[in-house]
C-alpha cells in the first residue's frame, strides 16, 4: 500500500481524512488564536468533515486517551532517568509536559477521531477529466 494512501499519513501530517491531500485544520495546532478550528470541508476533495452536530465531542476521549499516555511517558522518563526526584519534581514535570504538549494532543485527537470513521476515497476527478480519460472529446 502506497505510504499517501494509509490513515497514519493522515494522522502526522494532518491531512484530509478522505484525500489526504487537503489540510484538515485552519492553522497549526500551536497558533492559539485558531487551535482545533477545522475547515467545513477539505479545500481539495470538498467532503465535509463534521458529518453531525456534535460529532467531534467523541475527540474528547481520544485526548483523554493521548494526555494518559504522554503522562505516563513522561512519569516513567522522570522515574527512569531522576530516580530521586520527589514527588512535587515528578507533579511538576508531568504537569509541564501537558501544558506543553496540550495544543498537539488536542489536535491529534480530532484528527484521529476523524480517522477512526471516514476513510481514505482519493480524490474525486471532475467532469473533464472523466471525459478524458473515457475519449470523449470536450465541447
Amino acid at each position: 500500500m502506497e505510504w499517501r494512501k494509509t490513515r497514519l499519513y493522515s494522522i502526522l501530517n494532518f491531512k484530509c481524512p478522505y484525500c489526504h491531500e487537503g489540510e484538515f485544520f485552519v492553522s497549526h495546532p500551536y497558533d492559539l488564536k485558531n487551535a482545533g478550528d477545522l475547515h467545513k470541508e477539505c479545500n481539495v476533495c470538498r467532503r465535509r468533515y463534521s458529518i453531525e452536530p456534535g460529532f467531534f465531542y467523541g475527540a474528547m476521549y481520544a485526548a483523554y486517551a493521548l494526555a494518559v499516555a504522554w503522562s505516563v511517558t513522561l512519569y516513567v522518563a522522570v522515574a527512569v532517568l531522576w530516580p530521586t526526584a520527589s514527588i512535587l519534581a515528578q507533579f511538576l514535570t508531568i504537569t509541564v509536559g501537558l501544558l506543553l504538549m496540550g495544543p498537539l494532543l488536542y489536535a491529534l485527537s480530532k484528527i484521529l477521531w476523524a480517522n477512526l470513521f471516514f476513510g481514505y476515497r482519493g480524490v474525486e476527478p471532475t467532469p473533464q477529466e472523466l471525459a478524458r480519460r473515457s475519449g470523449v472529446p470536450e465541447a
